[in-house]
């Protein structure tokens, strides 16, 4: 075995070793940078000019830069597939990860991320999505109603596409805490998380008073990093599953908000 890949395994076993303290002190992070993000958008995003153009070809700029993003992205996933395999670095990593994880796991701790990713099950998504649909028809938000639903519906398939393209089989499981089947890549639990808790907190930005916004900010950044990680602590998914699951929804959330942003902040048509 060479220093690399010697490297790659002693950082999978500490990282499954400490990975509760871990979890805690990135999502501590992940909070504060997100609040951050949240002061600088509402000081600057305001002050963004787009100039001139009408709102339809800014639209049509936003499908083609985010066509383009979601493009590239699926290339970085066709490069990592060739590295999954269980001799390189990525699928090193997966492994030894996954193992520590089934050891080192108490049952306590299984169980509370057992519940932590039905946050991500498909029936809650979607019954979340459909309430929030029919709350925004009942209050005549139209076209906020069509950007939730497009965004949602249209995450969802994406995830579903990805996952047929690669094909990847899931880690073995046996626990008893969670039960997952078909593919594996990305993780669907984790791109649904991002793209509707998302979602939601843009909504809440858009339709309620300040005071509110951050707390939705904040719940978002936490039920979407909670679900996703709690894939991989309950060995249902690979790491890097998660990280192209956070990185897929991701760039579809951003694709999403910055259409909803120039339909409703531009006018011209």
């Amino acid at each position: 075995m060479d220093d690399d890949a010697a490297r790659v395994l002693a950082w999978a076993e500490w990282l499954g070793s400490h990975a509760v303290p871990v979890f805690s002190v990135v999502l501590v992070a992940l909070l504060l940078v997100a609040t951050m993000v949240l002061v600088v958008a509402r000081r600057y995003g305001g002050r963004m000019v787009v100039g001139h153009l009408s709102r339809t070809v800014l639209l049509s700029i936003c499908l083609v830069v985010g066509a383009g993003m979601l493009m590239a992205m699926a290339a970085v996933f066709a490069e990592m597939m060739e590295v999954f395999q269980a001799d390189e670095e990525i699928g090193l990593f997966d492994s030894r990860l996954t193992e520590t994880l089934s050891r080192e796991l108490s049952a306590s701790t299984l169980r509370v991320f057992g519940t932590l990713t039905h946050l991500g099950d498909p029936i809650t998504l979607t019954l979340l999505v459909v309430v929030i649909a029919v709350l925004l028809l009942v209050r005549r938000q139209v076209a906020l109603a069509f950007g939730w639903a497009v965004a949602c519906a249209g995450g969802a398939v994406l995830n579903r596409v990805l996952k047929q393209i690669f094909e990847r089989v899931r880690p073995e499981h046996d626990h008893g805490f969670a039960v997952a089947d078909g593919y594996s890549f990305p993780s669907g639990h984790t791109s649904g998380a991002v793209v509707v808790y998302g979602m939601l907190a843009y909504l809440c930005i858009r339709l309620l008073p300040s005071r509110w916004h951050v707390p939705a900010v904040l719940l978002a950044t936490a039920f979407a990093f909670s679900t996703g990680w709690s894939r991989v602590f309950l060995q249902v998914h690979w790491a890097s599953d998660v990280v192209a699951g956070f990185a897929s929804g991701l760039s579809w959330l951003t694709v999403c908000i910055v259409a909803m942003e120039i339909a409703q902040r531009n006018p011209r048509t």
